[in-house]
């Protein structure tokens, strides 16, 4: 439809755009990426896809040199616009939301116009989502009220004005036809002449207005079509053919029917040739993908890399004064130690055999807890997946949260040690408060109504819609408090109450009440209900759990450098607050969120080898592999991979480790005693600190840890098998 006009309308803005805001040395360079993007523009016109895609893809390799976000944006539209055409919906919408991004960081109206309602477009007439690209529509047009941009305002209400009238709804179109015959001026081309005739003949047809609907339907199909703008004749014959149908003229209306399949009959024949070098195409702009991902990353490592030699450099400091330090100190009380030598080589002894057991306790524990949950987490997510229906049910998203809020308790609780010597590190993640706090209020429904119990929230208008922290540690806190004022509340109320504290910069102090009127705590107890395994006032029949919750919560809030405040008094409830920063950043909230929907993973089809002697976890395994088009077989243990890899070729192994027979990494051994060099990663349920060197000794590529992010476990699996191919 019109979106194709929008490749051309902002090309004399770009030039003055480009010679202003670059250097004297580039204009040559920038000349060049210029010319590059005109041309683009002009096979695009031709509908030679093939060149159209290769010059704007040498033109994005420039633009991203020079750093020109204007030409970038500029070249990514012209690649959505080619997708789009050639019928790839999903590549069009990817390149699209990318020249927005660029378009948005150069603060181009006519740049932002232009893709909105291209996006409109694709969103409407091809995904047939009409309610998206209408609101992509009316967000183009907020761009336009300037007088400046008069023409890509009038393009954008006739889109408008065409979308409710396809879906019948001529009341919401009208304004917007309204105003394009008041500035019909401002179109200037031939199929919008067509395009505005027949829709206002398809309005008067709706109100019954035979003799004006006549009118504007002949002047519509009187246009002659040798410059290439079939689509808008024939459907003015169409539209032209229902009207005669309607008012009985059914000859006349079997004839415009006939110009019809007759224009489009051609348009088909031609846009099967579009579609022959697709294929082709998609390699090429596949690779311009990679290389720029690879630049963009590069740029990102080597930043990375400064910051950390200059941590190195620190560190080493320090380092050096704290070793002299102590050889001072050891060699002023190196008589001491002489005479305790044997009590401190048995306090070592003991203190090392403590240390042993507690650390073979708590793998053991966490090996058994994280396999079943694997099994929970995953089916969880197979049953939303393969069952669309549910996606909306309260009951299976409280399922998943509770198991995922579950599987970190777990985790929190068994290794405790490490939050009391800071080694958890908070995670910076996009999320919206009041989403967060639904899903906790829902998912503790059931423990209200057991208690009938009410819960009240309140949230302060103030508090920005996305803001960026830890909130699966927000969650864990609030999860506990609440849950924790609802086992000792009956017939009574829950209050959760978040308020805007005050702002500084960029970090947003929300100020957090979880307020009951429940039995209340005893002053003389309220000392102790934050120190672990601790419960007041409990009764052998009342209030389960293991008194953990609230140390829990006082060790999270330190993480964040928060403190919590108590207030309660016996029979007249108990009230915790608490103070925490939360980034507000729209950009980076921007980029976090498009990092996670933009799957940019490979489409080729590797073979996988899980070796899993859990029959639950190779179910979910095997799900989640061949979910993403990987074809995969399953063993269950280390004697049949052995056996399997003898007859068949793998490009990646999946290895668990505690197996029965022959463990993973006595298999691993073997495998590289075969001389197979196919890379192999520890799918298990221990710690990644636990085996990491005995992993590493056995021949394994890489670890990860059970539960896990299906996207995490993909980028590991394209990454080695990658690298693999490269050295072979």
């Amino acid at each position: 439809m019109l979106q194709y006009r929008f490749c051309f309308l902002i090309f004399a803005f770009l030039n003055i755009f480009s010679s202003e805001s670059s250097a004297q040395n580039q204009i040559v360079t920038i000349a060049k990426v210029k010319d590059l993007t005109q041309q683009a523009c002009d096979y695009l016109d031709e509908t030679n896809y093939e060149k159209s895609l290769k010059k704007s893809g040498i033109a994005l390799q420039y633009a991203f040199d020079i750093k020109n976000d204007t030409l970038i944006s500029r070249n990514y539209n012209i690649i959505g616009i080619n997708f789009h055409d050639l019928g790839e919906i999903n590549k069009a919408i990817f390149f699209y939301k990318k020249a927005l991004y660029y378009a948005e960081r150069s603060n181009i109206v006519s740049l932002r116009m232009m893709i909105t309602s291209n996006l409109g477009n694709l969103y409407f007439f091809e995904k047939k989502m009409y309610g998206h690209g209408i609101a992509y529509y009316k967000e183009s047009l907020k761009f336009g009220k300037q007088q400046k941009y008069q023409k890509e305002v009038a393009i954008t209400n006739l889109n408008i004005v065409w979308s409710y009238f396809k879906i019948g709804n001529y009341k919401a179109g009208l304004p917007y036809l309204l105003y394009i015959n008041k500035h019909e001026n401002d179109l200037k081309g031939k199929s919008d002449d067509v395009a505005l005739n027949f829709l206002n003949g398809m309005y008067w047809s709706s109100e019954n207005d035979t003799i004006n609907a006549d009118r504007y339907f002949k002047k519509a199909i009187s246009k002659d079509d040798s410059k290439g703008e079939k689509a808008d004749l024939a459907y003015a014959h169409l539209e032209y053919s229902r009207f005669l149908n309607k008012i009985g003229k059914h000859k006349e209306a079997y004839d415009n029917l006939i110009i019809y399949n007759k224009i489009t009959g051609e348009q088909y024949s031609e846009e099967k040739l579009k579609k022959a070098s697709v294929a082709g195409l998609n390699l090429e702009l596949d690779e311009y993908k990679r290389q720029i991902e690879k630049i963009e990353n590069e740029k990102t490592a080597q930043s990375q890399s400064l910051k950390k030699s200059r941590i190195i450099v620190i560190l080493f400091i320090l380092i050096s004064f704290i070793l002299l330090f102590l050889i001072v100190t050891l060699v002023k009380n190196i008589g001491l130690k002489k005479k305790h030598n044997l009590e401190l080589v048995k306090a070592k002894e003991i203190a090392e055999e403590a240390s042993l057991l507690k650390t073979q306790f708590i793998s053991t524990i966490s090996h058994e807890l994280r396999t079943p949950l694997y099994g929970v987490v995953g089916i969880t997510n197979m049953l939303l997946e393969e069952h669309k229906e549910l996606s909306q049910s309260q009951h299976l998203s409280a399922l998943k949260f509770s198991a995922r809020y579950l599987l970190s308790l777990v985790n929190d609780i068994l290794q405790i040690n490490k939050i009391e010597e800071n080694k958890v590190v908070l995670e910076s993640l996009t999320f919206n408060i009041s989403d967060e706090i639904t899903v906790i209020k829902n998912s503790l429904s059931f423990l209200a109504q057991k208690n009938n119990n009410k819960i009240n929230v309140a949230i302060d208008v103030d508090i920005p819609e996305y803001l960026i922290g830890d909130k699966l540690r927000l969650a864990q806190i609030l999860m506990n408090l609440v849950s924790n004022a609802l086992k000792f509340t009956k017939d009574g109320e829950v209050e959760i109450i978040v308020r805007l504290d005050k702002v500084e910069g960029k970090f947003h102090y929300l100020d957090f009440l979880i307020k009951d009127n429940g039995v209340g705590i005893a002053a003389v107890d309220q000392n102790k209900i934050f120190e672990k395994f601790v419960q007041v006032g409990r009764k052998d029949e009342d209030y389960q759990g293991t008194g953990l919750g609230l140390s829990i919560v006082k060790r999270l809030l330190g993480l964040f450098g928060s403190s919590i405040t108590l207030e309660s008094d016996l029979g007249a409830g108990t009230s915790f607050s608490f103070v925490i920063p939360f980034e507000h950043d729209p950009q980076k909230t921007k980029k976090i969120i498009e990092d996670i929907e933009v799957d940019l993973t490979s489409s080729d089809i590797y073979k996988i080898l899980i070796v899993e002697d859990n029959q639950i976890n190779q179910l979910v395994t095997k799900k989640i592999i061949e979910k993403n088009n990987f074809v995969c077989k399953v063993v269950d243990d280390g004697f049949g991979a052995l056996t399997i890899l003898e007859n068949e070729q793998f490009d990646l192994i999946l290895m668990d480790i505690n197996m029965p027979l022959m463990n993973g990494f006595e298999t691993t051994k073997r495998i590289r005693q075969l001389g197979l060099k196919t890379p192999v990663v520890a799918l298990t349920a221990f710690d990644k600190d636990e085996i990491t060197d005995e992993a590493i000794s056995a021949g394994m590529n890489d670890i990860i840890v059970k539960p896990f992010e299906p996207v995490k476990l993909f980028k590991i699996l394209n990454y080695l098998i990658n690298e693999s191919k490269n050295a072979g």
